[in-house]
């Protein structure tokens, strides 16, 4: 066996450079780029190792790990999970930034691997610079506390355990079904440990993700169920994106009639222009296909996890509401007790379209009706205007209508994923980018950096409000650093609106979800409001940034950054609880049983009263 004596850094850096995934007979390489934050270990570990070159893999420089990985999240679900970017850190605090992060890619499904350093394998100089000691166990560091967020953990403690480790991370990076956070643990003494590798394990590996087909005998159970039902409702979800299979969905729908609603994820493989897309569907969605929903009686749902957020918390739909499930992963398909057929999505479609051939939905009337009407009610919101200042939506609607065909909307978290659930219209397919199954406060900051990484040739806009920019924000500097031009939009609405909404419609007072100074006579946070100046801000990083209050300055500021060869930032002062509110929907929050507070005990009331009209399972 010819084999070649190398680190088990430098093995690893050769090995994940030459790893490939081929779909439909396109081969894509795997692993162009990978993201770190060196400290003591990986610095003289992974850092040798790709400074002493022989491999094609550019280091990124990332600023916080748990904002590098966030970004090499968002660039891995930009690029439909063909591509992903490793993250390297050092041990200890280094490494649990970046827990956070594998929790946001394993919920949304999407490929990240994680190479955070570790403690020294052979344990002579313990206690070492930033380890925790457990008392129970001396082979317990902290890197364990990846296990319960990433789908596959391995500590990598002699350096020709690489090799099984290292094969088990790509079978679930590469598995659409069983795919999410991986994390290799790298003791920082066995990152500089060498062993004669083989030369075969460093080779070209193709790792082929061939659709699953649908069986002809699940065509046939789910068919039944769509033929006989009056009022059927297809959810299109993130599977039908990750899995190409956009016109399959579209020749369903239009054989049959059967209109469709989107998830977060789903939002803008299908046009919002055509005429059989109802829009957004559950809390975040909008009435056309929320009212809808509330009368089908069977669903037909497509690559979708069916979250509290796409259900209603499973009050949307009537109990005998039959549901049909094409999924690859079945941990999904048999959710609200549906009838699971395991396959890829395209394939499921395509097959389904045939079995149905002949069936005509027959309420498309009132479907259309309700799209005409909800469509209505979105113009209204992108045009609202008000003497007090800008309104969320209006701003929102004028950065969309400014936006070019190819242009990618990035959010996440706050209240704009349901302005922009409702409101968004995006250009063309794959230009609404939303995290929602983790909502991870800062993903939208970090992850625009990965989306602009993954299609540097398009305008990236991405949309947050200020509590987001505080949090996390990093990674703008790398943007700075890179030459990146990405637009960072920041709704400035003084504080956590999203969460003061949902904190007033429950019948509790504002509390703590507002940034006002300390009221030096009572004590409490009711002083005035803090007025901070993010652009100020972001001009000493050295971005390009605007200040806005008004229409006009918020449309001279787009024009003029498209001028700009760095990334630019809009601060916008938006008008406090201006943003969409909840249409035909209910979502389940735990509502005190007991309060002093009048308004509060309504709130728990009218939660009893939901959860008595919602499915059980």
């Amino acid at each position: 066996m010819k084999t070649v004596r190398l680190t088990m850094a430098q093995a690893l850096v050769r090995f994940l450079d030459n790893q490939y995934v081929e779909l439909d007979g396109a081969e894509h390489k795997f692993v162009n780029n990978i993201f770190g934050v060196f400290g003591h270990g990986c610095v003289v570990g992974v850092g040798q190792a790709l400074s002493q070159g022989g491999h094609q893999i550019r280091f990124l420089q990332g600023k916080n790990e748990q904002n590098m990985a966030l970004a090499a999240t968002a660039f891995a679900k930009q690029k439909n999970r063909l591509e992903i970017i490793p993250c390297v850190s050092s041990i200890g605090p280094g490494a649990m930034n970046m827990v956070t992060a594998a929790g946001c890619a394993t919920a949304n499904r999407i490929p990240l691997l994680l190479l955070p350093g570790d403690t020294f394998a052979c344990r002579q100089p313990d206690p070492v610079l930033q380890q925790a000691e457990f008392f129970t166990s001396f082979g317990q560091t902290v890197t364990d506390a990846f296990k319960g967020v990433c789908h596959y953990f391995d500590r990598i403690e002699r350096p020709e355990q690489l090799m099984t480790a290292a094969i088990h991370a790509l079978r679930v990076l590469t598995d659409p079904a069983d795919t999410g956070a991986v994390c290799l643990a790298m003791p920082q003494d066995v990152e500089g440990e060498a062993y004669d590798y083989p030369v075969s394990f460093l080779e070209k590996r193709v790792w082929h993700l061939d659709r699953r087909p649908a069986t002809a005998s699940q065509i046939a159970r789910a068919a039944e169920i769509l033929r006989k039902a009056e009022r059927p409702l297809v959810i299109c979800g993130g599977g039908v994106r990750y899995s190409l299979a956009g016109d399959a969905l579209i020749r369903f729908c239009e054989s049959t009639g059967i209109p469709m609603a989107e998830t977060q994820a789903g939002k803008g493989t299908v046009s919002w222009q055509h005429p059989l897309n109802l829009g957004g569907i559950g809390v975040t969605g909008g009435a056309a296909a929320n009212r809808v929903a509330q009368q089908a009686d069977a669903v037909l749902a497509v690559g979708t996890r069916l979250t509290d957020f796409t259900t209603c918390s499973k009050w949307l739909f009537k109990e005998d509401t039959k549901f049909v499930s094409l999924n690859i992963c079945p941990f999904d398909a048999f959710k609200m007790n549906a009838e699971g057929i395991l396959c890829d999505a395209r394939e499921g479609l395509d097959g389904l379209t045939k079995a149905l051939a002949g069936y005509h939905y027959a309420h498309a009337d009132e479907a259309q009706a309700a799209r005409a009407d909800w469509l209505k009610v979105a113009d209204d919101y992108y045009h609202a205007q008000s003497p007090l200042g800008l309104p969320q939506t209006r701003a929102l609607g004028i950065i969309n209508e400014f936006m070019g065909p190819k242009d990618i909307a990035v959010g996440s978290a706050g209240s704009l994923p349901g302005d922009m659930q409702r409101l968004f219209r995006p250009g063309e397919r794959d230009t609404y980018h939303m995290e929602y199954g983790f909502s991870n406060m800062g993903y939208e900051t970090n992850g625009a950096l990965g989306v602009k990484l993954a299609c540097p040739d398009r305008e990236v806009y991405t949309f947050f409000g200020d509590g987001t920019y505080l949090m996390a924000h990093s990674e703008l500097v790398t943007c700075l650093q890179e030459g990146l031009r990405v637009h960072f939009c920041l709704f400035d609405n003084s504080g956590w609106g999203c969460i003061e909404n949902l904190q007033n419609n429950q019948g509790n007072d504002t509390f703590g979800t507002v940034f006002r100074f300390r009221d030096p006579k009572t004590g409490e946070l009711t002083g005035p409001i803090m007025p901070l100046d993010f652009a100020k801000n972001a001009e000493g990083y050295g971005l390009k940034a605007y200040t806005i209050r008004t229409e006009e300055e918020l449309k001279a500021a787009l024009e003029d950054a498209l001028k700009q060869d760095k990334p630019v930032l809009y601060d916008i002062k938006v008008l406090p609880g201006t943003m969409t509110p909840g249409f035909d929907s209910w979502w389940r929050v735990g509502v005190a049983e007991v309060s002093t507070q009048p308004r509060v005990q309504e709130a728990y009331a009218d939660m009893e009263k939901h959860i008595g009209e919602t499915r059980k399972y």
